[in-house]
This record gives structure tokens, C-alpha cells and sequence, in this order.
């Protein structure tokens, strides 16, 4: 029921209320384009930039959100994982924007899928966007921050709500959408495609935004989903039944998508009553309704009955190619031989699998109450969200897109409650499946008189990632339970957890500098870069992350010469965090590193020292970084 309002009539609105029903195409988002009024009024006006595009108020600042470099690191939480030491997914909590730009340089050019369920602008949705589009980076950052007591990031900080009442309802909505499909292109292999969950509200301008930044020319689909099996009779006008997955390539010409696994009720059609040695066969109507006179001719039967296609119909194929077709079996006439012809179509012919429809009906992938059904199956009785996506939605996505030996990443980053990690380690338990997972979840506290915190889930990316361990869980039983079935098969159950945290270094920024005080701040940053309380384990890891390696790139710490030093990849990159002497160096350069980075203020200011060992590293063609 509504509230009453105290508030007089608010004049202006009521008369661009009534602008709007004469001239409905010239109010966008509560206000008028005064141009548009115009020309709809007959003055001859050229709309300025007239050219076929999708505009909004904040486009610029969402382009400016691309463009702005992230100094945030990623640090592992090992009391989080599971197998954290020899698991190829991840589980990334923080904030999607940041962490895609911190994936930029080890996950370019490698991500085979990506889904995402993001936001559908409902009108009660929480998201976050710029309220202002003023904002700049430093107050952006300042107010994604906003934590409690306990350090979780608070919704009065991390979130807006983006009310219909908004003048930029749908302008917030693409502003915090575009950088993130952006980035998210960039994360995508040349063969690599993406499925995005949407509604009715903003299919139309998510088409738009997807055909600027992956083009028109790789657009694959439009599919729709049935979310729900009944019909909802108390609804306005129309039962919501459906929503839609939209499907784009990054580069179509080497997107290829695989045949969906025939079923068994297909495979039953064909059968082999004339004992064909070629096998089993179904059989098909051999006329068409595109007459051609010279396909019109009698055809005689093995019993001597003469048959002719039905009035306004012809054979499909010439009597000299029909004639050779009964040669050599590929014409049933029935068990005695006097049937109406038809085309014998063996099972060993047909393709190995069905083309993929753009219709996912409910029982064939699932809908929300199945969802809510198997988190209730997780969880002890707990669902935790209201229209969560079933894992057989997922596992159709992946297996069009995917395949099971190579070793490919999924990438989704409104992860939620984890569906898509589920759908991929079941998948890959069926078919024996090597896909690796990358989940990213905003760390958005639950309320607190919501069941998913009092079951004691601060946050949605908790309740992700107990999903995972959950399900590592049942499935490893289930494999304990059959070992004939699984036979030993390996898959990866474990997950490493990592956290979006600021850099453990300090940054350099020219753009901080207003007076004498603050130029002494970032002189000291350059001096000694490294940020109190930073320690070696997080360093290294970030050094990874920013060098380029994959998060499963393996990191170990051993000593040599009785200092520590962290080796990337096998040794292909040796970190020196903690201390240095001239023998750890010595026999370093005997290693052959590809590159050697290590704190400069672990030269103590040995200037000497410190070329010396920068001429021994490029004679021994070792590449030396200093921090």
C-alpha cells in the first residue's frame, strides 16, 4: 500500500508528465531532450552527432572507469581454500571492476568462457555505480571501502540502490555494466565466447553495449529461457516465464560450438528390420512439395505396385538417382515390399550429437525452483536466494562451449552463490573434464535478518564458497562410494581462495602532490616502496599476480645460500624479499633464472653492491628487477 504524501504537487513534473503522454519519444530517463521536442514539432533542427549509437549520461566516465589502471593485489587465504597447493580454481573475493583489471596481465587472451548473472535493474537491485558521475577515482575508492568494525565492506558504502524513481535508472545501469564486459573481452581467448543472464528491462540496451565493444558481426544467439514451469496468475498483465541468455564470440569465425550429447529417446527411433548390414536406420518421407515435372514419374514396388507422389508433390531427386538409391538398399518399401517408398537414414551417418536450439525449455537445463531445490539440498533446508540459476542451465553453456580435455578456464565474475564453479566440477566428474574455474563474488553482507546470516554467512561470497567445499565434499564421497565407476579418475575438487586487497607497496602518484608535505611522502615511498605491515608471502604473490603469471602458477619458498628467496614457475623467476648476501647472488646467476627481482632496500644503500650485481646478472643473461 502506498504512503500518503504531504508534499504539494510538484508543478514541473506534472507538466513534463503531460509533455510525456503527448510526446512520449522526447522525455529519456524523467527528462526532456529539447532538440527532439523540436523536431516533433516541425522545426527544422539536425539532431547534433546524428549517427546510428547507444548514449548515456556517464558513457565518458565509464570509458574513464577502463581506462584507469587498479594498484590492488590479490592475497591468498589458505585457511579459505581447499588443496590450495595443488587446485587449479579460484575463488576471488572483491570488487568485480578492480578484479578484472588486476587479471588483466596473467589472464589476457586465456578465459574459454565466461557466464554471468549480473544485476537485471529491477528497480530494487543494489549495485555499485557512481550516484554522481563527477566522482573521481580517489572518492570512488574511498567509498568501496566503507567497512565495519569486523573489516566487511558495508552496503551504505559498496552499494546504491537504483530506483525506477532515478533520473538515470538505465545511464547507472550501462555505467556499471560497460567497463566490466570491456575488461571482460580482453580476458577472452580469440575462440573464447560469453553467455549474460538478463530480463526484459535491459535486454535491448545490453544487446547495444555488447555490439559496441565485442561487434555486431560476433553476435551468436539469443536464447530464451524457461525459468519457470507454471503461470503466475496473479500477474498485471503477462505470466514472466522466461528470461534470456544472450551468447557473443569474441571472434566468431573461431568460435566453434560443439553438438549437444545426443539422448537416448533420439537413438531409440532407429532400428534395423531388414538386417542392413550397414546397421540400424530410420526412414523419411521421399517427396517434396517444390514440384519439379521431371521429378514427377511412377515408381514401380519390389511386389509390382506402381506409386505416384501425391498431387502437388514430386520425388525428391530424379528417376536415374532414385533408381541407383534402390540399388543399393537405401529405399524401405515396407516389410512386404508394397509401401509408399522412403529414404533409409543410417544411425552411423547422422551427426554424433544435436545442433543447439535457442529455446531451453525447463526440463531440459532446469529452472529456479530446481536452483532453489539443490541449495536446499547443500545447505540443510536452506535456499539463501530468491532466483538462483540451476546447474543444468550452466552445464548446457558449458557443454555448447567447452571441452573436456584442454584444460580450459570458465570465468564468472557476479558469481553469486557459485553455481557455475558447481556446474563445472559436475560436469567435469561426467565426463572426465580438465575445465578450470575462476569464480569473483563482492563481499556483500547479507542482512541480518536474513536466514543466510543467522546460518552464519556474513557475506554472499561466504555462502560461495562453502558451495564449493560442499560439493567437493559429496563428490569425493560419491567417488569413495563407486570406485569402479570412477575408476581412479582425477578431478580437481580444491579451490584457492584470494582476497582484493591494496598493493603491499607503496605507490608512486604525482597526482597526490599539493604541497611540501606531500612531495616528502611519495619521496620517502621511493626510497622504501614496501608498505607497513607487508609481508613476504603477500609480496611474492603479488609480484606473481603483476608479472604475469596465472594464480596457479606454482610459488614456492626455499632458502639458498641460507637466504630466503620464493621461486615462480619452477624457478623460471627468483624473488628476494627478506634478505640478500653475495653468495645467495653467486649462486643464483648459477641457476639461470629468466629474470631476478629483489627489494632494493635490501641493499642497504650499497650502491656498489647493488651495480655490481645488476653488470653479474646481465652477463649471465639474467633480466634484474629491483622493488
Amino acid at each position: 500500500m502506498k504512503r500518503l504524501n504531504g508534499n504539494s504537487l510538484d508543478i514541473t513534473q506534472s507538466q513534463i508528465e503531460k509533455l510525456k503522454e503527448a510526446f512520449p519519444e522526447v522525455v529519456t530517463e524523467g527528462k526532456i531532450d529539447w532538440e527532439k521536442l523540436k523536431l516533433t514539432l516541425g522545426e527544422n533542427v539536425v539532431l547534433a552527432g546524428e549517427r546510428y549509437v547507444l548514449n548515456w549520461a556517464g558513457k565518458t566516465d565509464a570509458y574513464r572507469a577502463v581506462q584507469t589502471q587498479t594498484t590492488a593485489t590479490l592475497k591468498p587465504q589458505k585457511d579459505e581454500s581447499v588443496d590450495f597447493d595443488t587446485t587449479q580454481n579460484i575463488f576471488i573475493e572483491g570488487e568485480n571492476l578492480e578484479v578484472l583489471k588486476a587479471l588483466q596481465r596473467s589472464y589476457f587472451n586465456k578465459i574459454k568462457m565466461i557466464y554471468i548473472d549480473p544485476p537485471y535493474n529491477t528497480g530494487n537491485d543494489s549495485f555499485i555505480y557512481p550516484d554522481r558521475f563527477s566522482e573521481t577515482k580517489d572518492e570512488y575508492l574511498k567509498r568501496i571501502g566503507d567497512k565495519d568494525e569486523a573489516g566487511y565492506l558495508t552496503k551504505e558504502g559498496f552499494f546504491r540502490k537504483n530506483n525506477r524513481e532515478s533520473g538515470q535508472f538505465h545511464s547507472n545501469w550501462l555505467s556499471m555494466m560497460y567497463p566490466r564486459l570491456f575488461l571482460a573481452r580482453n580476458l577472452l581467448r580469440e575462440d573464447g565466447v560469453i553467455f549474460l543472464s538478463i530480463d526484459d528491462i535491459e535486454v535491448h540496451n545490453l544487446r547495444l553495449i555488447l555490439n559496441e565493444i565485442f561487434g555486431e558481426e560476433n553476435f551468436i544467439a539469443s536464447i530464451i529461457w524457461e525459468k519457470k514451469f507454471s503461470p503466475q496468475n496473479d500477474a498485471q498483465y503477462f505470466s514472466d516465464n522466461h528470461d534470456y541468455i544472450l551468447v557473443y564470440a569474441k571472434n566468431k569465425e573461431q568460435f566453434k560450438r560443439n553438438l549437444l550429447p545426443r539422448k537416448d529417446s533420439s537413438n531409440n527411433r532407429y532400428s534395423n528390420p531388414d538386417n542392413d548390414p550397414r546397421g540400424n536406420w530410420t526412414s523419411s518421407d521421399c517427396t517434396v512439395k517444390t514440384y519439379t515435372p521431371s521429378y514427377d514419374y511412377p515408381i514401380t514396388t519390389p511386389s509390382g505396385k506402381v506409386i505416384h507422389p501425391a498431387k502437388g508433390r514430386c520425388w525428391f531427386t530424379s528417376k536415374e538417382n532414385f533408381q541407383n538409391l534402390i540399388d543399393d538398399n537405401r529405399i524401405w518399401f515396407g516389410k512386404k515390399g508394397d509401401g509408399v517408398p522412403r529414404l533409409k537414414k543410417f544411425q552411423s551417418e547422422v551427426q554424433a550429437g544435436f545442433v543447439p536450439l535457442t529455446i531451453w525449455k525447463h526440463n531440459e537445463v532446469g529452472h529456479n525452483q530446481e536452483a532453489r531445490q539443490e541449495l536446499n539440498r547443500l545447505f540443510d533446508g536452506s535456499s539463501f536466494f530468491d532466483t538462483p540459476k540451476p546447474k543444468r542451465l550452466i552445464k548446457r553453456m558449458l557443454e555448447v562451449s567447452t571441452s573436456q580435455n584442454n584444460s580450459e578456464i570458465v570465468l564468472d565474475f557476479f558469481a553469486g552463490s557459485c553455481t557455475t564453479a558447481h556446474a563445472v566440477m559436475e560436469l567435469n566428474k561426467e565426463d572426465g573434464g580438465e575445465r578450470k574455474f575462476v569464480m569473483v563474488q563482492l563481499p556483500e553482507e547479507t542482512e541480518e535478518n536474513s536466514q543466510a546470516f543467522q546460518s552464519g554467512y556474513k557475506t554472499i561470497a561466504d555462502i560461495g564458497k562453502d558451495r564449493i567445499r560442499r560439493v567437493s565434499k559429496n563428490i569425493k564421497g560419491e567417488m569413495e562410494t563407486n570406485p569402479d565407476i570412477f575408476q581412479d579418475k582425477y578431478i580437481d575438487l580444491g579451490f584457492k581462495s584470494l582476497t582484493l586487497e591494496p598493493s603491499n607497496f607503496k605507490i608512486w602518484r604525482t597526482d597526490t602532490i599539493d604541497n611540501e608535505n606531500d612531495l616528502k611522502r611519495q619521496m620517502e615511498a621511493f626510497v622504501d616502496p614496501v608498505r607497513k605491515g607487508a609481508d613476504a608471502d603477500n609480496m611474492a604473490w603479488e609480484i606473481l599476480l603483476k608479472s604475469g603469471y596465472e594464480l596457479t602458477t606454482p610459488l614456492e619458498r626455499t632458502e639458498i645460500e641460507g637466504v630466503p628467496v620464493y621461486k615462480i614457475a619452477n624457478g623460471e623467476q627468483i624473488l628476494i624479499l627478506e634478505s640478500l648476501s653475495q653468495e645467495a647472488i653467486d649462486e643464483i646467476i648459477k641457476q639461470k633464472p629468466g629474470r631476478v627481482v629483489c627489494l632494493d632496500r635490501l641493499f642497504n644503500g650499497n650502491d656498489q653492491l647493488k651495480t655490481n650485481t645488476a653488470l653479474q646478472m646481465k652477463d649471465a643473461g639474467v633480466e634484474f628487477r629491483t622493488v
